[in-house]
């Protein structure tokens, strides 16, 4: 009889163990946001949130208002959507609020590297060098002679040149901004005279497109490997993939590179010296190579795609680039030497830095998490007091809280290319409920997370659109064409890419 009461007693102890690990027994505590765990044990929400999580997201903001509790696959997630919280939430102290935690098992998941303590400061130490004031101006002058190789080799200047040509705008925007942006840093074929420059020049172009290809391929996996959802198949994919970027971004590899940029070498060197071995540092690489490539391209295809949808923001920006180049003493024509964009020259550009602040504010939908390491205080605009519970996730999603939301921005949904500038070309401000608003879009994160390559990536965007707009005509080949639909997996992982892709054509100006 006693056996069978201590195995009955163990029994009862392990399932309600495992009832308490499944959510079952959490109850909201009076200080603390709504809670909803769903009607599913340990997943809650999780299978709603995978499949549409903006549409989850404004089902239960509106059931529950700007803060709330949900249950999503075994963890409790804080949902933020007052903006007016957003500035205390960046500023606590990571020892209350980390996003350092989440972070780390993502990246060893879809990279397989495993960060050390000091790799956040290297990568903002060595993109705060290289990728920021003097050594930006450095490397828009890498990547406009990378965007040059690619796109302007073969312009011609007769009149049998001037035709057009038809392609897929996103393909098309995706394979030459990665290729541009994976050149100038991880650099190109090396040579020696004038007779070999044209040869390391076509190397460079089959293999940076032969890159790419491979790199769409992983791009395609990834939402699903960041879930670990992966079926058994692409499961293998992956993993090849993974193995033949960390060969290709190899130390081994990049040393046979010239042009390679300090912005790669100093971190390469840091971790080094931090006793990262040489296998764990090619993965970094790997990491860098989808963080800093990974969003430009897609974003690009949506600026262009809005533009020629609007044709007087089309003109306003074309008309902006060429008074740009003029008063730069710059101009194409048939013969002329190629132009050469400016770091100088792209921060003149006004509106085309408002179209694409626009087209961010449209496309680009990141979730920020951070780990809730101890109970933190959190007091909403109306005054209200929340507790956030340790061991939570507090999360903001600011494509829905202010990116999208219409007493911020009128017409959310529309593309406004002039809507953050003002007419003498400072950039305007944005209120809600008469309140001027710090944070009014999030494409890049904020705070002590915020994307140390933003600048980077800021200008590597506008360099292509600019060399798009002053060396071609582009038209949608069906004008009427709609604005496709986003890949509501994509939800959470930065810029959105369109379900299904469109077709332009393009053919030299001159």
């Amino acid at each position: 009889m006693a056996l069978w009461v201590i195995l009955l007693c163990t029994l009862t102890a392990s399932l309600l163990g495992w009832l308490y690990l499944l959510g079952t027994f959490r109850k909201q505590r009076p200080d603390e946001p709504p809670l909803d765990k769903g009607t599913i044990p340990w997943l809650g929400y999780a299978l709603d949130f995978r499949k549409d999580s903006s549409e989850f997201l404004k089902r239960m903001q509106r059931k529950h208002g700007d803060i709330f509790t949900v249950l999503i696959g075994g963890y409790y997630f804080t949902f933020v959507m007052d903006p007016f919280c957003f500035e205390s939430i960046v500023k606590e102290s990571r020892s209350k609020l980390d996003f350092r935690t989440f972070a780390t098992k993502l990246v060893m998941r879809v990279f397989g590297y495993k960060p050390i303590e000091a790799t956040r400061n290297i990568i903002h130490v060595s993109s705060a060098k290289h990728l920021m004031g003097d050594g930006l101006t450095v490397m828009t002058e890498a990547t406009m002679e990378n965007f040059q190789k690619l796109m302007l080799f073969d312009l011609g200047s007769g009149e049998e040149k001037c035709v057009w040509q038809e392609d897929s705008l996103f393909q098309f925007c995706y394979n030459i901004v990665f290729r541009a942006g994976y050149l100038a840093l991880y650099g190109t074929e090396p040579h020696q005279g004038a007779d070999n420059k044209e040869k390391a020049h076509e190397q460079d172009r089959i293999h940076s497109n032969q890159v790419f290809q491979e790199f769409r391929k992983y791009d395609r996996l990834f939402p699903r490997l960041a879930y670990a959802v992966l079926p058994p198949k692409d499961k293998i994919e992956a993993e090849r993939l993974k193995r033949l970027f960390w060969s290709v971004l190899s130390l081994k590899k990049r040393q046979e590179k010239d042009n390679i940029s300090g912005w790669i070498n100093d971190q390469d060197k840091f971790l080094a010296e931090n006793g990262v071995s040489k296998y764990m540092r090619d993965r970094f690489m790997f990491m860098l190579l989808w963080a800093s490539q990974g969003n430009t391209g897609p974003t690009a295809f949506w600026l262009l795609l809005y533009l020629m949808k609007h044709p007087e923001a089309m003109r306003a920006v074309k008309d902006e680039v060429e008074k740009v180049l003029r008063e730069n003493g710059q101009e194409v024509r048939p013969g002329s030497r190629p132009i050469n964009i400016t770091r100088d020259m792209l921060n003149q550009a006004f509106l085309l830095d408002s179209a694409l602040e626009e087209t961010l504010r449209l496309m680009a939908a990141p979730i920020l998490v951070r780990a809730v390491l101890e109970d933190t205080s959190l007091k909403t605009s109306s005054g209200t007091e929340y507790t956030l519970r340790k061991g939570d996730r507090l999360a903001l999603f600011p494509h829905l809280s202010v990116q999208m939301n219409p007493e911020i921005h009128p017409e959310p949904h529309e593309f406004k290319y002039d809507r953050f500038v003002n007419p003498d070309g400072t950039k305007k401000d944005f209120y809600k409920n008469g309140k001027r608003l710090k944070y009014f879009t999030m494409p890049w994160g904020a705070g002590v997370s915020i994307c140390p390559g933003r600048f980077f990536a800021i200008a590597e965007m506008k360099l292509f659109v600019f060399l798009m707009l002053s060396h071609y005509d582009l038209e949608l080949v069906n004008g009427e064409v709609e604005i496709p639909a986003i890949d509501n997996s994509r939800w959470g992982f930065g810029t959105m890419q369109p379900v299904h892709d469109v077709q332009f054509r393009y053919r030299p100006r001159f």
